[in-house]
């Protein structure tokens, strides 16, 4: 498959992706924007609260999608595989029933905002993109990874962000009876839905302690927008930055020129100094850091 084809191939999946992200607004929102999802019910008809921790909203979440998801690789022809192990990349590969080597990696991926600016939504907790480990390094590597990294023509997320509900304190061990379903609080409000490539939304900085995995910008502009750093510096041509930044993340040795001590390469400025590009020359599109 030449570059042409993919590239259209990628841009049409993606117009897909983000007409489909656009439309889950309403199908998870109540009329003022509240979450529709309350709790938990048992075959008593209790109902039980959950948590605003983000590991049990985002898996909620994606329960709670899996039906639009159908739908949705239903309309445009694709089948839906969801990874055989939970952390395996991708959550979800798209194959098109038409050619099975048209293939397309989706993470599902959901955080909270966490700062305002004149009462709209600034900046967000960020997300983790997936790992830089081996299935990135070596693209056949079939470990931890649905396919083959090569093997998906594009790879996407879809972003949610959301507001937690911290006006009303929901208590975690009151039980509810069906009748009172109204009268428990939503954990989480005001969501917004975007969908990307991942690299457009990537940063230069790991994701999360000590594991090996891209973290994203946190400005919901840039998020939105599909501004990240490599976009910023790049354009068009930041991809194949990515790819080799991130594969090269925390493995290159480089010498402080200042005290003349080694340490490893984890920052794009780093990385650029250790390619001799003079950064400073390098025209920067988009929002600047502050």
């Amino acid at each position: 498959m030449d570059n042409k084809t993919k590239a259209v191939l990628k841009e049409g999946f993606l117009n897909q992706l983000q007409s489909f992200a656009r439309k889950l607004h309403n199908y998870v929102s109540t009329q003022d924007n509240q979450w529709i999802i309350k709790g938990f019910i048992d075959i008593f008809k209790n109902i039980y609260t959950i948590t605003g921790d983000t590991k049990i909203v985002s898996k909620v979440m994606e329960i709670h999608l899996f039906p639009e998801f159908l739908k949705f690789a239903d309309e445009h022809g694709y089948e839906m595989i969801f990874a055989d192990k939970q952390n395996w990349y991708p959550d979800i590969t798209f194959i098109s029933k038409d050619n099975e080597r048209i293939k397309f990696a989706v993470d599902l991926k959901t955080t909270y905002i966490t700062k305002y600016k004149e009462g709209i939504p600034y900046e967000c907790n960020g997300f983790t993109l997936g790992s830089h480990g081996i299935y990135f390094i070596d693209r056949q590597s079939r470990k931890n990874i649905q396919f083959p990294y090569s093997e998906y023509l594009g790879h996407y997320v879809l972003g949610i962000l959301y507001e937690r509900n911290n006006v009303t304190k929901v208590d975690e061990t009151r039980k509810y009876k069906l009748k009172e379903l109204k009268d428990i609080p939503s954990v989480i409000k005001n969501f917004i839905f975007f969908a990307h490539e991942k690299w457009r939304i990537a940063s230069d900085k790991s994701g999360s302690g000590n594991t090996a995995n891209i973290g994203s910008v946190r400005k919901v502009e840039e998020l939105l927008e599909g501004n990240g750093i490599f976009w910023q510096y790049f354009g068009e041509d930041g991809e194949k930055w990515f790819d080799e930044y991130w594969m090269n993340y925390g493995r290159i040795t480089i010498k402080n020129s200042k005290t003349g001590k080694t340490k490893r390469m984890t920052s794009l400025k780093e990385f650029l100094i250790f390619k001799g590009i003079d950064i400073d020359k390098i025209e920067k599109r988009g929002q600047d850091e502050e």
